[in-house]
């Protein structure tokens, strides 16, 4: 099935305009003619049939047929806070993996240690959206906008169970554990140089847990697909 994403659609849109993009790749690159169907997400869990009524290459419209609502696959809410990689391909092949995988939301964290500063977020939000339809998953993770750590850890979580996962030598809970018994989790992953023994210690104050992910030295992008995965993995 090919699935194509469109955020403004609802189950009272009877038609759907194409953008000039979109139009082009339905009606030059798949050929899709007058009557033929598609299946389109709005990203929060709804399938929408839709059949070409003007299969015009600059403004392609479609007549919406059905409506289908897609539960969520995965029963757990994970948030991903994670620091933006001095390679950009790095922190969107993380991305791309984490939403194939099944992932919530995510946010790009600025620490002391952090190489990156800036985050391309438009950039981001397609590498997402891609995944998402390939994937053929019907809920799109949210992607925040890039805030500092000591901001990050003061905001209110709604209940959920709050992590950090840094390589400094002290007890640590393994997050299969922590996983296992709860189903909303925030989860703090640092930078190449870690965090802070500052921002460590500020996390730890207010309330994050303090976890491992196994005993391998990992890179910022795998830290965050293991804990992805692992989250993943418990709630089967």
């Amino acid at each position: 099935m090919q699935l194509f994403y469109n955020p403004n659609i609802n189950t009272d849109t009877q038609q759907i305009l194409f953008d000039k993009d979109e139009s082009r790749h339905i009606v030059r690159v798949l050929r899709k003619k007058e009557g033929d169907i598609l299946h389109i997400t709005n990203g929060v869990g709804y399938l929408f049939t839709a059949e070409i009524s003007i299969p015009n290459d600059k403004k392609c419209v479609a007549v919406i047929t059905n409506a289908t609502y897609k539960a969520k696959e995965w029963n757990y809410h994970l948030h991903i806070a994670i620091a933006p990689t001095k390679s950009n391909d790095r922190l969107e092949w993380f991305l791309e993996k984490a939403t194939e995988i099944g992932i919530d939301e995510i946010t790009p964290i600025i620490c002391q240690n952090s190489e990156r500063k800036v985050v391309k977020k438009d950039r981001l939000e397609k590498i997402i959206q891609s995944a998402m339809k390939q994937s053929l998953k019907f809920t799109l993770p949210k992607l925040n906008d890039a805030v500092k750590f000591s901001d990050f850890i003061l905001q209110d979580f709604d209940g959920a169970t709050t992590c950090i996962a840094h390589c400094e030598n002290e007890e640590k809970l393994s997050l299969k554990k922590v996983a296992s018994s709860h189903k909303n989790l925030v989860i703090l992953i640092g930078p190449e140089g870690d965090f802070s023994s500052e921002e460590i210690k500020k996390s730890i104050q207010k309330n994050f847990i303090p976890i491992t992910l196994g005993k391998s030295r990992l890179r910022t992008e795998t830290a965050a697909l293991v804990a992805t995965h692992s989250v993943s993995f418990v709630n089967e």
